[in-house]
């Protein structure tokens, strides 16, 4: 596993995985007063509140963004109904725990929410990479 950094409140902290963003601009979008990447650093916690905040993360497609309550360690680990979403011109998001096998047969396990490739691009197959992006993928 990569780098990450911790970004705390006091009652929730926010772990990013830099190696895993996909660059979707979810979060950016969805709490521009938080997410600030021209910014060091660039999660402002204070900006929102804990519920906004863990909201927020969990619509990260990439898993590069996860929280864990400061006095509840488990919390990050509750299970989420299975939901598949279709992004426009991007990755399918499925929501959820998975198991995913791989083709040399080693399986992993996938919390909250995974971003599938569906422009045939990525360089981290069977995941999304953001290459859609440079690719001009439509669909």
């Amino acid at each position: 596993m990569g780098k990450t950094k911790e970004y705390s409140n006091g009652e929730t902290t926010i772990v990013w995985e830099p190696e895993k963003c996909i660059h979707s601009g979810i979060c950016v979008k969805g709490l521009p007063n938080v997410f600030q990447p021209k910014d060091k650093p660039w999660i402002k916690v204070e900006a929102a509140t804990t519920d906004e905040l863990v909201k927020q993360v969990k619509q990260c497609p990439s898993g590069a963004l996860s929280y864990y309550m400061n006095d509840d360690a488990d919390k990050s680990s509750e299970s989420l109904e299975t939901k598949v979403e279709v992004l426009e011109d991007g990755p399918l998001l499925v929501y959820g725990t998975l198991k995913v096998t791989h083709k040399n047969g080693d399986q992993e396990t996938k919390n909250k929410t995974t971003a599938f490739c569906r422009c045939g691009a990525s360089h981290n197959k069977p995941y999304c990479d953001g290459t859609h992006v440079k690719n001009e993928f439509k669909g």
